[in-house]
């Protein structure tokens, strides 16, 4: 029965042989001393406690998804549904404790039993129903995804208090997170290494039909396995949704690649046979060292993207090259000295880490001296030129000013978000200014900034249930209103009109939806036919909007929540954009503005998103400085149309 345990095979004596053995052996933990070594002599800020406590919270979450996945591709397999199923387990247990007054206990087992049943669906559907496992847990992660919005409306939903403890620490200093991760990184081992069905799971990776030829129910046991990786998803959304304080609807999106990532990058093989929960780990170490490191050092979210590309490209290879070097599998068992000498490889690596990383140390003696002249911006994302904006007016008054802006991007990820905000906290920044992806879920990394006496200032959006010293923004609810007030004016209080809608779950889709709400009701005569979300993309705005148009093609008005949609709805509609049909589109972006000019769009609700970079950074240093800072700060918005689009600066 095969095993991830290599043996050494005959030729590979000598002491450079035994060396290069050792390093392929133990090539995932080589990387991750090599990547700590390099993050220490790069930045001063990474070698702190509170920094490595940070690495670690950050790789709690997937280091949980990747431990079932892992069980999933020692049998070779794959399931592309745990982030998914993380947010919908996440969102059960809000919605029956909080919304429904379930006891939270009660609460906590429908939220696990969620992920068993996934899991189950995704097992019966690739045993019984031979789907392949790439196509039955892709047809899970839209279900999972689905209802997770159905059931939350697409709104945040706040967590019980009693569960939202998992996200805090033990003693003020031993976050649980690390602790759970800890625990379930145990419970994997165990399953993988003393149980039936972990050695089950090597043998039907190694040889499935020789495995149900030699009398294992292989069925079966795959529904356990699935269910097993349901198990660990709904753990890691628990974990989650508790370090944001509420069950986010499109939480996870995008973690099933990082946990399959962190399982190839600690030396398991997508084909199947080999794989254990430590290299897991440090391949969630890795990812997260590596996430930690790039954001001290500055670096764009897009280059780290990339980065961490190369690095699953090179651990497939390094894997391909540990093959072709001679290793392979052994039977179970069959090295009893294997788990001592692991043991003592383990123990070795971490001596030479910590001497290595001490001498790097000596290089950042009194390197925080300027970080008062420091200063970190967490946006909710760079995917949208208003925020580009943001940065831009931001960057340009922190040169003029002399501050070192380090500008980070979420992607519309609140856990990234929280992630990059502890980052600043550790790392000791004079000020930060935040963009929340979720006003409720930014609270506790505010929380923590604040408890280290760094001044926060929000901009566009606030904080909930958390004090910040001041919020630049504009009223997305007052744009939401001037935007109806303009369609319908244009319309003469008559007409037919659809509205897209922004993502689902953030802060500014709901509010923005809030103020057309607002704005329609005092104009009776005007009908809204359809409500579309199209995720605040000119992509999914084009082809939303082309959808709607066979339902509806007497539409005579649009209103979209920003102009990416807005642009992306004149598209669809061709010739009649500007002329039988009138857009309305929201933020003031150049190539809105442009759109406006040209007439194809009536008008931008312009909220000057430069200003908003500008102030927010202005309003930083003053709250360093101990100056006085309003507590909000409004930059006031404008319709801008034909008439008045070329004295308009944003």
């Amino acid at each position: 029965m095969a095993t991830d345990t290599l043996k050494r095979t005959p030729g590979a004596g000598g002491a450079t042989g035994g060396l290069r053995r050792l390093l392929l052996e133990n090539g995932a933990l080589t990387a991750l001393i090599v990547l700590v070594i390099a993050m220490s002599a790069l930045s001063g800020d990474f070698l702190t406690t509170d920094n490595l406590l940070n690495v670690g919270v950050q790789a709690a979450v997937t280091a949980v998804l990747a431990f079932g996945v892992t069980f999933v591709i020692v049998s070779a397999g794959i399931d592309l549904s745990v982030g998914s199923v993380a947010a919908l387990s996440a969102t059960v247990l809000a919605w029956t404790a909080t919304s429904h007054g379930v006891p939270v206990f009660i609460a906590v087992l429908l939220a696990v039993a969620t992920g068993i049943a996934a899991g189950l669906v995704n097992g019966f559907l690739i045993a019984y129903g031979k789907l392949p496992p790439f196509i039955a847990t892709l047809a899970m992660l839209s279900v999972a995804r689905g209802l997770s919005l159905v059931i939350s409306e697409g709104s945040p939903i706040p967590f019980p208090d009693s569960v939202s403890h998992l996200g805090d620490t033990l003693g003020g200093w031993l976050p649980v997170p690390v602790l759970v991760m800890i625990v379930m990184g145990l419970i994997a081992a165990f399953v993988l290494g003393r149980t039936y069905i972990g050695r089950s799971m090597y043998a039907i990776g190694g040889n499935e039909e020789a495995a149900r030829l030699s009398g294992l129910r292989v069925k079966k046991q795959k529904l356990a396995i699935y269910a097993l990786s349901g198990v660990f998803a709904a753990v890691a959304g628990i974990v989650l949704a508790s370090r944001l304080s509420s069950a986010q609807p499109q939480a996870a999106d995008g973690y099933e690649l990082d946990a399959i990532a962190a399982v190839v990058i600690g030396g398991a093989s997508l084909a199947g046979g080999t794989g254990k929960a430590s290299g897991t780990l440090i391949g969630a170490l890795i990812l997260a060292v590596l996430r930690n490191g790039l954001n001290l050092l500055n670096v764009s979210a897009f280059w780290q993207q990339v980065v961490i590309g190369v690095v699953i490209a090179l651990a497939v290879l390094f894997d391909t090259l540990r093959r072709k070097a001679g290793a392979t599998p052994s039977a179970a068992g069959a090295s009893p000295g294997g788990k001592g000498k692991q043991a003592g490889t383990y123990a070795l690596a971490a001596v030479v880490t910590v001497a290595i990383v001490g001498a790097t140390s000596f290089l950042h003696n009194g390197s925080s001296a300027s970080a008062d002249r420091r200063m970190g911006l967490s946006l909710s994302t760079l995917n949208n030129p208003f925020f580009v904006q943001i940065r831009a007016g931001a960057l340009a008054e922190a040169k003029k000013q002399g501050v070192d802006l380090t500008v980070t991007d979420a992607q519309n990820d609140a856990s990234q978000q929280a992630n990059q905000l502890q980052n600043f906290t550790s790392s000791g920044v004079g000020a930060i200014i935040v963009n929340p992806v979720d006003s409720d879920a930014a609270s506790n990394s505010v929380k923590a900034a604040d408890k280290a006496d760094i001044p926060v200032i929000a901009v566009d959006r606030g904080v909930n249930n958390a004090k910040t010293d001041a919020l630049v923004a504009s009223d997305n609810v007052a744009g939401g209103e001037l935007a109806a007030k303009s369609i319908a004016e244009k319309l003469g209080g008559k007409g037919k009109i659809v509205i897209l809608q922004g993502q689902a779950g953030t802060s500014a889709a709901r509010e923005r939806a809030q103020g057309f709400e607002n704005g329609l009701k005092a104009f009776p005569g005007i009908q809204v036919v359809a409500q579309q979300p199209a995720d605040f993309d000119r992509t999914k705005g084009l082809d939303v909007m082309s959808n709607l148009l066979q339902a509806h093609p007497d539409v005579q008005g649009v209103i979209a929540a920003n102009d990416e949609m807005a642009l992306g709805a004149i598209k669809a509609l061709g010739s009649k954009a500007g002329k039988s049909v009138s857009v309305v589109g929201f933020d003031g972006t150049p190539d809105g503005l442009k759109a406006v000019e040209g007439g194809s769009l009536y008008a931008s609700v312009a909220q000057q998103p430069t200003q908003l970079g500008r102030i927010a950074v202005d309003n930083a240093l003053k709250a360093l400085d101990g100056d006085k800072v309003q507590q909000t700060v409004k930059v006031p918005v404008k319709v801008v149309t034909k008439e008045n689009v070329a004295g308009f600066s944003g």
